[in-house]
């Protein structure tokens, strides 16, 4: 069977398009795919501790996107983590007795804040701090824990 110019070059573009895809699904995954800031408000919680959370992790309430991390330091006062969240201006009606959760999404184990709005009737405003945290969960320290407990138990 021969080769014709125009399906070597159908091929090319499908190969590129391919490429293309990978690229592009890559820059999805690793959270790179926003390179500008929004110009949203910004609002931090202390976290005793926050895992494997990344700046530019998504911030998210009842499933939906509604920002990013976008700093994450260590107090060395406190010893808590200090995170730092930029949300879309239009999701300008969290109540300021909103919790933060930090949890794992997916089989990557990409780490992600959950804020679950409270009932009061003023809002978070920019630079509005959340008190109500809970930290990340660690693998290890849980299954340590139940190990620990069921050898207890079978030692009674």
């Amino acid at each position: 069977m021969q080769h014709t110019r125009t399906q070597d070059t159908l091929v090319g573009l499908f190969v590129a398009s391919g490429i293309a895809g990978l690229f592009f699904l890559s820059l999805q995954v690793s959270n790179l795919s926003s390179f500008s800031q929004h110009d949203g408000y910004m609002i931090t919680a202390r976290f005793e501790n926050a895992g494997g959370l990344k700046v530019k992790s998504p911030v998210s309430a009842a499933g939906v996107k509604i920002g990013q991390v976008s700093n994450i330091h260590f107090d060395t006062k406190t010893y808590e983590a200090v995170v730092t969240m930029n949300i879309d201006p239009k999701y300008n009606t969290l109540p300021d007795d909103t919790t933060a959760s930090i949890f794992t999404a997916g089989l990557l184990g990409e780490q992600y804040v959950n804020l679950e709005p409270g009932g009061s009737e003023s809002y978070l405003k920019d630079k509005g701090k959340i008190d109500i945290t809970q930290p990340a969960i660690i693998l290890e320290k849980a299954l340590g824990q139940f190990l620990f407990k069921s050898a207890e138990e079978k030692s009674e």
